[in-house]
């Protein structure tokens, strides 16, 4: 693991930096993270672009491996690092805001371990918030390097997110910059399940984008297989928009239509006597009926559930220690 000195001569003039870093079982890829993000601080301190003090957090989410030990001796060898590690895994969303929540610089940057979003950006985006932009995305612009089926279902992601009603940045992840006064306030929404970049838009400040291509996985594997993906499209849909529950009320009112008409028309066919008794048109309608109302359920279930977990007001996360910054406890 490497040391790097970090320039402490610059002025006060440049905006301090802090990069929140989520990490769950990154053991492979937390050494060439530290490295990699620990140069391109030292290098913005050394052009001045940010300011002495300018540090990174590294959040452990309950991780089963060594990461955090990784990150303890981080934190011994190098003045510019802390760490955080939450008791239990809590999920990426809410270690981005224990993180988050642990901050005090003028900027703060949200990046994954596995760093296949493009560092080279973050320069960028400190030259747009110097612009008067609180908040930065960065935004991928190439998907060449996913398969075919990644391609196509994170399109149908964005696609049905729009559509839903959920305003947030088409092939934006996590990647962003965001003001001290951004973070301020995306730090007041208390629900317990948060959809960052779905929230953060709702922000209203001045933004900008910045565009880069993914790069490959330097080590370790991907956290978001497709059950994580999916479950993260069901968690913005219900948090941020009630257009299911809608189209649930339109799809009542087609089926009364229709059940209706068939209605006028079963009538109609009895009086003329061409009705031929038979069970499989009974059987097709009970089945239909049937499969509609559960899924209905199911959606609003899904609604009432998240009521029932709001209401109970409990903390998203606990923290269990914290290294570096002179304010280590266990």
């Amino acid at each position: 693991m490497n040391d790097f000195d970090i320039p402490q001569e610059c002025d006060n003039t440049p905006p301090r930096m802090e990069i929140v870093v989520p990490c769950y079982n990154e053991k492979e890829a937390f050494p060439h993270c530290l490295k990699v993000l620990g140069e391109v601080l030292c290098n913005l301190i050394s052009t001045q672009k940010i300011g002495a003090g300018s540090k990174i957090i590294f959040v452990d989410d309950g991780s089963k491996d060594d990461t955090w030990d990784q990150i303890k001796e981080a934190c011994q060898k190098n003045t510019f690092v802390s760490g955080i590690k939450l008791s239990k895994n809590r999920g990426h969303q809410n270690a981005l805001i224990a993180g988050l929540a642990n901050t005090t610089a003028d900027v703060v940057v949200s990046i994954d371990a596995d760093l296949q979003d493009d560092v080279r950006c973050i320069e960028t985006m400190v030259e747009k918030y110097q612009e008067g932009n609180d908040i930065v995305y960065g935004v991928r612009d190439d998907r060449s390097t996913d398969s075919a089926f990644k391609r196509i279902s994170a399109n149908l992601f964005y696609s049905l997110m729009e559509k839903m009603g959920v305003n947030q940045v088409s092939n934006h992840a996590d990647y962003r910059l965001m003001s001290r006064k951004a973070v301020d306030c995306l730090l007041t929404f208390k629900e317990q399940n948060m959809y960052i970049r779905g929230i953060v838009p709702l922000l209203g400040f001045n933004s900008a984008r910045v565009y880069y291509s993914r790069d490959d996985r330097v080590a370790g594997e991907s956290k978001y297989p497709l059950k994580k993906m999916l479950s993260l499209a069901v968690e913005g849909i219900t948090s941020l928009t009630i257009t299911p529950l809608r189209m649930i009320s339109a799809l009542g009112f087609i089926t009364c239509l229709i059940s209706i008409i068939t209605a006028i028309y079963t009538i109609f066919e009895k009086i003329t006597g061409s009705t031929v008794e038979g069970w499989t048109s009974v059987m097709i309608s009970i089945i239909f009926l049937g499969g509609v109302q559960l899924l209905c359920l199911g959606v609003i279930g899904e609604y009432v559930g998240k009521i029932y977990i709001e209401t109970k007001g409990r903390p998203r996360f606990f923290v269990e220690e914290k290294r570096g910054d002179n304010n280590e406890f266990k």
